[in-house]
């Protein structure tokens, strides 16, 4: 093993233990919330994932920005199947390692490849032009702040780096394969473990190679620094994107998995409400009966949530997966009459209070408090009575996230912990608990509108 494949050895060894530490952080922080069962029905859950997360068929409803992805998700995906190659390469000191193993078709297989990086090229760089040329609206919004444009901006940028470093390594490969024979033996001998070199002129960096050196040196050199750019890349980027909101490159799996089956608008119940009406429905009930050790609570029951340990774990899973594509903002009916609710800011809200939260128990101890509630001083009351629960920004989502469940349980602890709800409301609360019904009139005077 010779001292590159040390130093790649080691570049590889450092990037996994950050990796991992880091989807342990993330792991325990989506663990912070409410336990939520949601292992029912696998079968179903199976399908959605597959028609929604892998089949991108929800990104289809915008079909430009749609197609332009599902590019990028399939040269995300395949082209990643040819990591494989060079990471072997760098452990092993070979070069072009599958050339032996599949023969012919590996020509084909890299043609594939460099096919879908130049799809994935051209799609970043539209994407670019999308949100800094055209500054679509939905990119440009309040909660759009440096970091969110500059994290997007980032990836598109060092995608398109990664592309074209992969054309040109390639393209450079395949203009030394048709240097002088001797000279290719002596490079092949010194770098490599005696793999011979594969087949040149694939179909798009072999338009790369005329306007490449054509001295050997140059050429292996170009090679060389393409192939280490390419895998120093690569390794950086699966770090940096569990700190970016492209962590849905592989949250949007497990999400899409444990999204709700139930129809959109159906609202979960409060278990600790739901006992009181249950007792209230049942004439021959206890209300003062101990309840079995099952049910007993150490603590009295809370409504809602004003932190982010009162959401389940499913909604805080929704925050770290949210990819601030902006749909859902921009189909909100409230944000489009210019309220300022966006569903997409409560996404990225909970996601940014969770690390804070995590992050000061993490330095200061388990009793630390900083004093904030992710209710109040993230979201505002304003912006969660500006929804009109319409399930649009659900619907929206391409990755099944539902904001309407964080702002419901959000205005339950406004309403049922705090009595902070608008004066309208407070009328209709009043109505049902003295008359049963929204209206102001008694129960006994309901039908008289039939003897007029």
């Amino acid at each position: 093993m010779g001292i590159s494949n040390l130093i790649f050895l080691l570049l590889l060894i450092v990037t996994v233990v950050l990796f991992v530490q880091r989807v342990k952080f993330i792991r325990g922080n989506i663990l912070l919330g409410k336990p939520l069962d949601l292992s029912d029905n696998p079968s179903a859950r199976w399908k959605k994932m597959f028609r929604v997360a892998m089949g991108q068929s929800k990104m289809t409803v915008r079909p430009i920005s749609g197609l332009l992805h599902i590019f990028v998700y399939l040269g995300f995906v395949i082209i990643n199947l040819e990591m494989l190659e060079i990471v072997l390469d760098g452990l092993l000191g070979t070069h072009r390692l599958f050339s032996q193993m599949i023969g012919g078709y590996y020509k084909s297989f890299i043609n594939v490849f460099e096919t879908l990086a130049l799809l994935v090229f051209v799609s970043c760089l539209v994407f670019l032009v999308r949100r800094n040329v055209i500054k679509l609206k939905r990119f440009w919004s309040k909660e759009m702040t440096s970091w969110p444009r500059s994290d997007a901006n980032i990836i598109l940028i060092v995608e398109c780096f990664l592309m074209a470093a992969f054309l040109t390594m390639n393209a450079a490969d395949g203009a030394l394969q048709m240097a002088n024979v001797e000279d290719l033996g002596k490079f092949m001998l010194e770098h490599y473990s005696g793999v011979e070199m594969a087949g040149s002129g694939f179909l798009i960096s072999s338009f790369i190679a005329p306007i490449l050196p054509t001295d050997f040196e140059s050429l292996a050199l170009i090679e060389r620094i393409c192939w280490w750019f390419h895998i120093s890349g690569v390794l950086a980027f699966l770090v940096y994107v569990t700190y970016s909101k492209h962590l849905h490159i592989f949250l949007a799996f497990p999400n899409t998995y444990y999204s709700k089956l139930q129809p959109k608008g159906q609202l979960n119940n409060l278990a600790s409400v739901k006992k009181e009406v249950e007792l209230m429905m049942n004439p021959s009930a206890d209300p003062y009966a101990t309840p079995p050790p099952s049910e007993l609570e150490d603590e009295l029951p809370s409504f809602g949530a004003k932190e982010v340990t009162d959401l389940s774990w499913k909604q805080l899973m929704d925050s770290y997966s949210c990819t601030e594509c902006g749909r859902c903002t921009s189909v909100c009916p409230a944000n489009l009459t210019g309220k300022i609710l966006s569903p997409r800011k409560v996404m990225m809200d909970t996601r940014d209070r969770l690390e804070e939260y995590s992050a000061g128990k993490s330095t200061n101890g388990r009793d630390f408090d900083d004093g904030k509630k992710l209710l109040g001083d993230y979201i505002t009351s304003e912006e969660l009575w500006a929804c009109t629960s319409c399930n649009a920004c659900t619907d929206a989502c391409p990755i099944l996230i539902d904001p309407l469940s964080i702002i419901v349980d959000l205005r339950r602890s406004l309403v049922m912990e705090d009595s902070a709800a608008p004066t309208e409301l407070n009328g209709m609360f009043s109505n049902i608990e003295n008359n049963g019904a929204p209206w102001q009139f008694a129960q006994a005077d309901r039908l008289n509108w039939k003897d007029e």
